[in-house]
């Protein structure tokens, strides 16, 4: 009975040690994964991770986009997630945010690009600020050419 219950505890924290989760973003410290910068800026920062559990860091929105359309992976992600530009460091899911590109709101690798977790702010920034809004698809296209 001993040897079930501790077979059962071990099964317990090996299936705890192997979810799949978002890390945290260590500022100053993570280096961004698809061109090496290290990660400072919350309002522009982004994250992936895969299926297997392996999180990978960005610098700026452009860099995740970049990557996912050079690796061609998106499949293999249980995760994608980008920075609320209105709210630094808190981290949402990139296929439901909508993205301005405008050229008074500066990013980390010169693409101007931001995210926003509300849609209706976006818009309030986009008149604001002047630029163009995409969606997640659209955004990828953008940056596929």
């Amino acid at each position: 009975m001993k040897k079930i219950i501790s077979l059962l505890i071990l099964m317990f924290f090996i299936f705890i040690s192997c979810s799949v989760e978002p890390k945290v973003i260590k500022y100053g410290d993570d280096h961004c994964f698809h061109c090496d910068m290290t990660v400072v800026d919350k309002t522009h920062s982004a994250q992936y991770v895969t299926k297997k559990g392996k999180a990978y860091m960005f610098d700026a929105v452009e860099c995740l986009t970049m990557k996912i359309n050079q690796e061609n992976n998106e499949r293999d992600l249980a995760f994608i997630l980008v920075a609320d530009y209105i709210t630094p460091g808190k981290l949402v899911d990139a296929k439901k945010a909508t993205y301005l590109i405008s050229k008074k709101i500066k990013s980390p690798m010169g693409a101007n690009l931001s995210a926003f977790f509300d849609k209706k702010i976006a818009d309030e920034y986009l008149e604001k600020h002047g630029g163009k809004l995409y969606t997640w698809n659209s955004l990828k296209q953008h940056f596929s050419k």
